[in-house]
């Protein structure tokens, strides 16, 4: 087929007009294209920030329970009196009262000024600083048992947290013709102290 130059600007419009259709078919494909990408990726992004706010809202019920369980577990250190100030008057007290009990024969203390304490190995304690105020024991006892007895009632009737290190015994009678009747049979020191936890974010 020839075509001759009065052909021309029929086909012309025509080239044109296919030409404009190409365009607008590969402008239209371009858009659809750039949508479908921009809608997975704000459906990607959507995903994300639900994950993100079910994360946050289990971390938040979580943190509630938490709070929870630890606010009773901290009223009763508190109850406890071992979390706070020096309770040195009380514990005192309660030795006495102890005494009073006869669990054994006799015994003595020494409770020394409370001091910071630095646990080896070292923990992170939080927000409380450890306090320590060592005691030291001395029994005159019948027997071993009574030992035993002392520490059970002192961990029950003296509110505190003493913690005990050890305890050292030796026979105290030497005549003989061996102990009398109802003497103390042996003598024993314990060596330990009172913990005290104080929250450095509570009031002076």
């Amino acid at each position: 087929m020839k075509f001759s130059k009065s052909d021309f600007p029929v086909l012309r419009w025509g080239i044109l007009a296919f030409c404009a259709s190409a365009l607008v078919s590969a402008a239209t494909l371009y858009i659809s294209n750039e949508y479908a990408k921009k809608a997975q990726s704000d459906l990607h992004n959507a995903r994300n920030m639900g994950n993100d706010a079910r994360r946050r809202l289990a971390a938040a019920q979580e943190d509630r329970e938490n709070m929870s369980i630890y606010a009773d577990e901290y009223g009763a250190l508190i109850k406890r009196k071992i979390i706070g100030d020096d309770q040195r008057l009380d514990w005192m007290e309660g030795l006495e009262k102890l005494r009073q009990m006869n669990l054994v024969t006799d015994f003595g203390y020494n409770i020394a000024p409370q001091k910071k304490y630095a646990p080896q190995p070292p923990f992170d304690s939080g927000n409380f600083d450890i306090h320590y105020s060592e005691t030291k024991l001395r029994f005159d006892l019948l027997h071993e048992e009574q030992l035993v007895d002392f520490f059970t009632a002192l961990r029950k009737k003296i509110d505190g947290w003493y913690q005990l290190e050890g305890c050292t015994l030796q026979r105290s009678a030497s005549n003989e013709e061996g102990a009398k009747a109802g003497a103390s049979q042996l003598r024993a020191e314990c060596s330990g102290g009172w913990i005290t936890l104080k929250n450095r974010n509570a009031q002076p």
